[in-house]
């Protein structure tokens, strides 16, 4: 089944109920929404898009995002999301790998895509691979194309969305995200998360290309309304107006958005209304963060695990879980993941996959559903990753009696800053093109604000603002080192391995 039927079934029942806002002012009801998806899916047929091809969307958040995300799936097409943070030579990359031809793209990130395309020796401008800005009059004549009756047929196991993970060694791996896993974990939002309602509303403050646009799709089941800020992005104070507007909101958040949500309401006195539920992942949330949350805004936090190649779909804690105070094991149950989601099932494993007894330490498992067939044209990484049906995380944790998983360490040495990941690997590969470097290491660091920062530990006698013009100049800027620490060796195990525990302790013994 192609997920586009959802928001056709949505048109016909009920047109005229409000759809897509920018801000307060509603850009389409749920008929103007069907109609603009199939004008572009019209577009992308004409264009020799066929059932299966992919369609890039570079943007940053606003409502022809969803517009052109039910487009795609309507020519039968997948969607190639691309967080609008990165670099465009990061984003050409995700658009080759993908086979994409054609992108959707948000001024500012246009040119910037193109450039990379051309570097790469694509045709950005022509038949290699072609981006349309969608603030263009290019775009408005895909407006008032011919559209097509209804959204195209597709099997339930039929790629809909390619995800890219950030990679661990040096790439990103695209994710293949069929519609029955986009089906499964937006009924599984209204099992084991929440559950959306026809007067609800759902603020896009996150990246639409990960976790927030996600969960687009059971709000189109429903005939929620969609806003996105007018700020494109997170702003506390445009938050707070707009749930006060609306009333009964959900959004989606990384814990350090909650964290300045949090900081803000308390210094003006916000209390939240109307929001209704924050789902949040994406990185640890500490105690004293969520308890400072909840005591202020109430029991309106939701807290869910997954992964790109599970995403949102793993575990989730109740909104119970995270605001009572009277279990015995509250602590417990709070600093955990939750318990398992309806489509999928977890169990944790040794290296080799096997089973180990309850409560015991090892690498959390899942099979199901919501779980990804593998990485697009990637045998190897698949190789790795999955065995005998089940997917190795790479996180480790215990579940305990009552069905409880908490994660104990880290999938291998990943950063999470601000809510988005940076894996050393893709860091390290950049500033060691730099001559004058010998060798690198890159940790985290603590960080108030963030949860984590970049740290780059080099040797090689090189100037720190030549190598911060280097990443600036291939990676995102969030992936940037905050600082670059010299050093005359890398400590190293007896194997040569770079021992980056040793140097997360450096940091800890200096205070840096």
């Amino acid at each position: 089944m192609n997920v586009g039927h959802w928001l056709h079934r949505q048109a016909q029942g009920d047109p005229t109920r409000p759809a897509l806002f920018l801000g307060r002012d509603m850009v389409a009801d749920y008929g103007g929404f069907h109609d603009r998806a199939a004008r572009v899916a019209g577009w992308l047929i004409a264009q020799g898009v066929r059932p299966g091809d992919r369609v890039a969307i570079f943007m940053k958040n606003a409502p022809d995002y969803l517009i052109i995300q039910y487009g795609i799936w309507y020519a039968g097409a997948a969607a190639v999301p691309i967080n609008a943070k990165l670099h465009g030579r990061e984003a050409a990359f995700i658009v080759e790998n993908a086979g994409a031809t054609l992108a959707f793209t948000s001024p500012g990130l246009t040119g910037a895509l193109e450039v990379a395309l051309g570097d790469a020796g694509g045709d950005a401008g022509g038949g290699g691979h072609r981006c349309v800005d969608v603030t263009t009059p290019e775009y408005g004549a895909i407006r008032a194309h011919d559209p097509v009756a209804a959204p195209a047929a597709r099997d339930p196991d039929d790629l809909a969305w390619l995800f890219y993970t950030s990679g661990t060694t040096g790439q990103p791996k695209g994710v293949i995200i069929t519609h029955r896993m986009m089906i499964a974990i937006s009924l599984a939002y209204q099992m084991d998360v929440d559950t959306a309602a026809p007067e609800d509303s759902i603020i896009y403050a996150a990246p639409m290309s990960h976790g927030a646009g996600l969960y687009n799709m059971v709000h189109v089941l429903v005939g929620a309304r969609h806003v996105c800020p007018v700020s494109g992005g997170f702003k506390e104070a445009e938050i707070f107006d707009l749930a006060r507007h609306f009333g009964r909101v959900h959004m989606f958040g990384a814990p350090t958005m909650i964290r300045r949500m949090t900081e803000i309401a308390k210094a003006t006195g916000e209390k939240g209304d109307g929001l209704r539920s924050v789902i949040y992942a994406g990185g640890p949330m500490y105690m004293a963060d969520i308890i400072e949350a909840v005591d202020h805004f109430g029991p309106i936090f939701v807290q869910v695990y997954g992964l790109g190649e599970c995403p949102m779909g793993i575990t989730a804690l109740s909104r119970h879980d995270v605001s009572d105070r009277s279990h015995p094991l509250w602590k417990q149950r709070l600093i955990s993941a939750g318990r398992v989601q309806s489509p999928v099932e977890v169990r944790i494993g040794d290296e080799a996959g096997n089973p180990l007894p309850l409560g015991s330490l090892g690498e959390v498992m899942v099979r199901g559903d919501a779980v990804m067939p593998g990485y697009w044209r990637n045998d190897a990484a698949n190789a790795k990753t999955m065995i005998d049906g089940w997917l190795m995380t790479g996180d480790i944790g215990s579940m305990n009696a009552d069905g409880y998983l908490t994660l104990r360490d880290r999938s291998k040495d990943m950063i999470i800053t601000g809510g988005s990941n940076v894996y050393p690997r893709e860091v390290e590969e950049v500033l060691l093109t730099h001559p004058d470097v010998r060798e690198v290491s890159v940790v985290g660091r603590p960080h108030p604000d963030w949860g984590e920062e970049v740290v780059a530990f080099v040797v090689g006698q090189v100037d720190a603002g030549v190598l911060d013009h280097l990443c600036i100049d291939n990676i995102a800027r969030f992936k940037r080192p905050k600082e670059y620490i010299f050093l005359n060796d890398l400590p190293k195990s007896n194997y040569g391995k770079v021992l980056k525990t040793a140097l997360r302790d450096l940091l800890k013994d200096t205070g840096k």
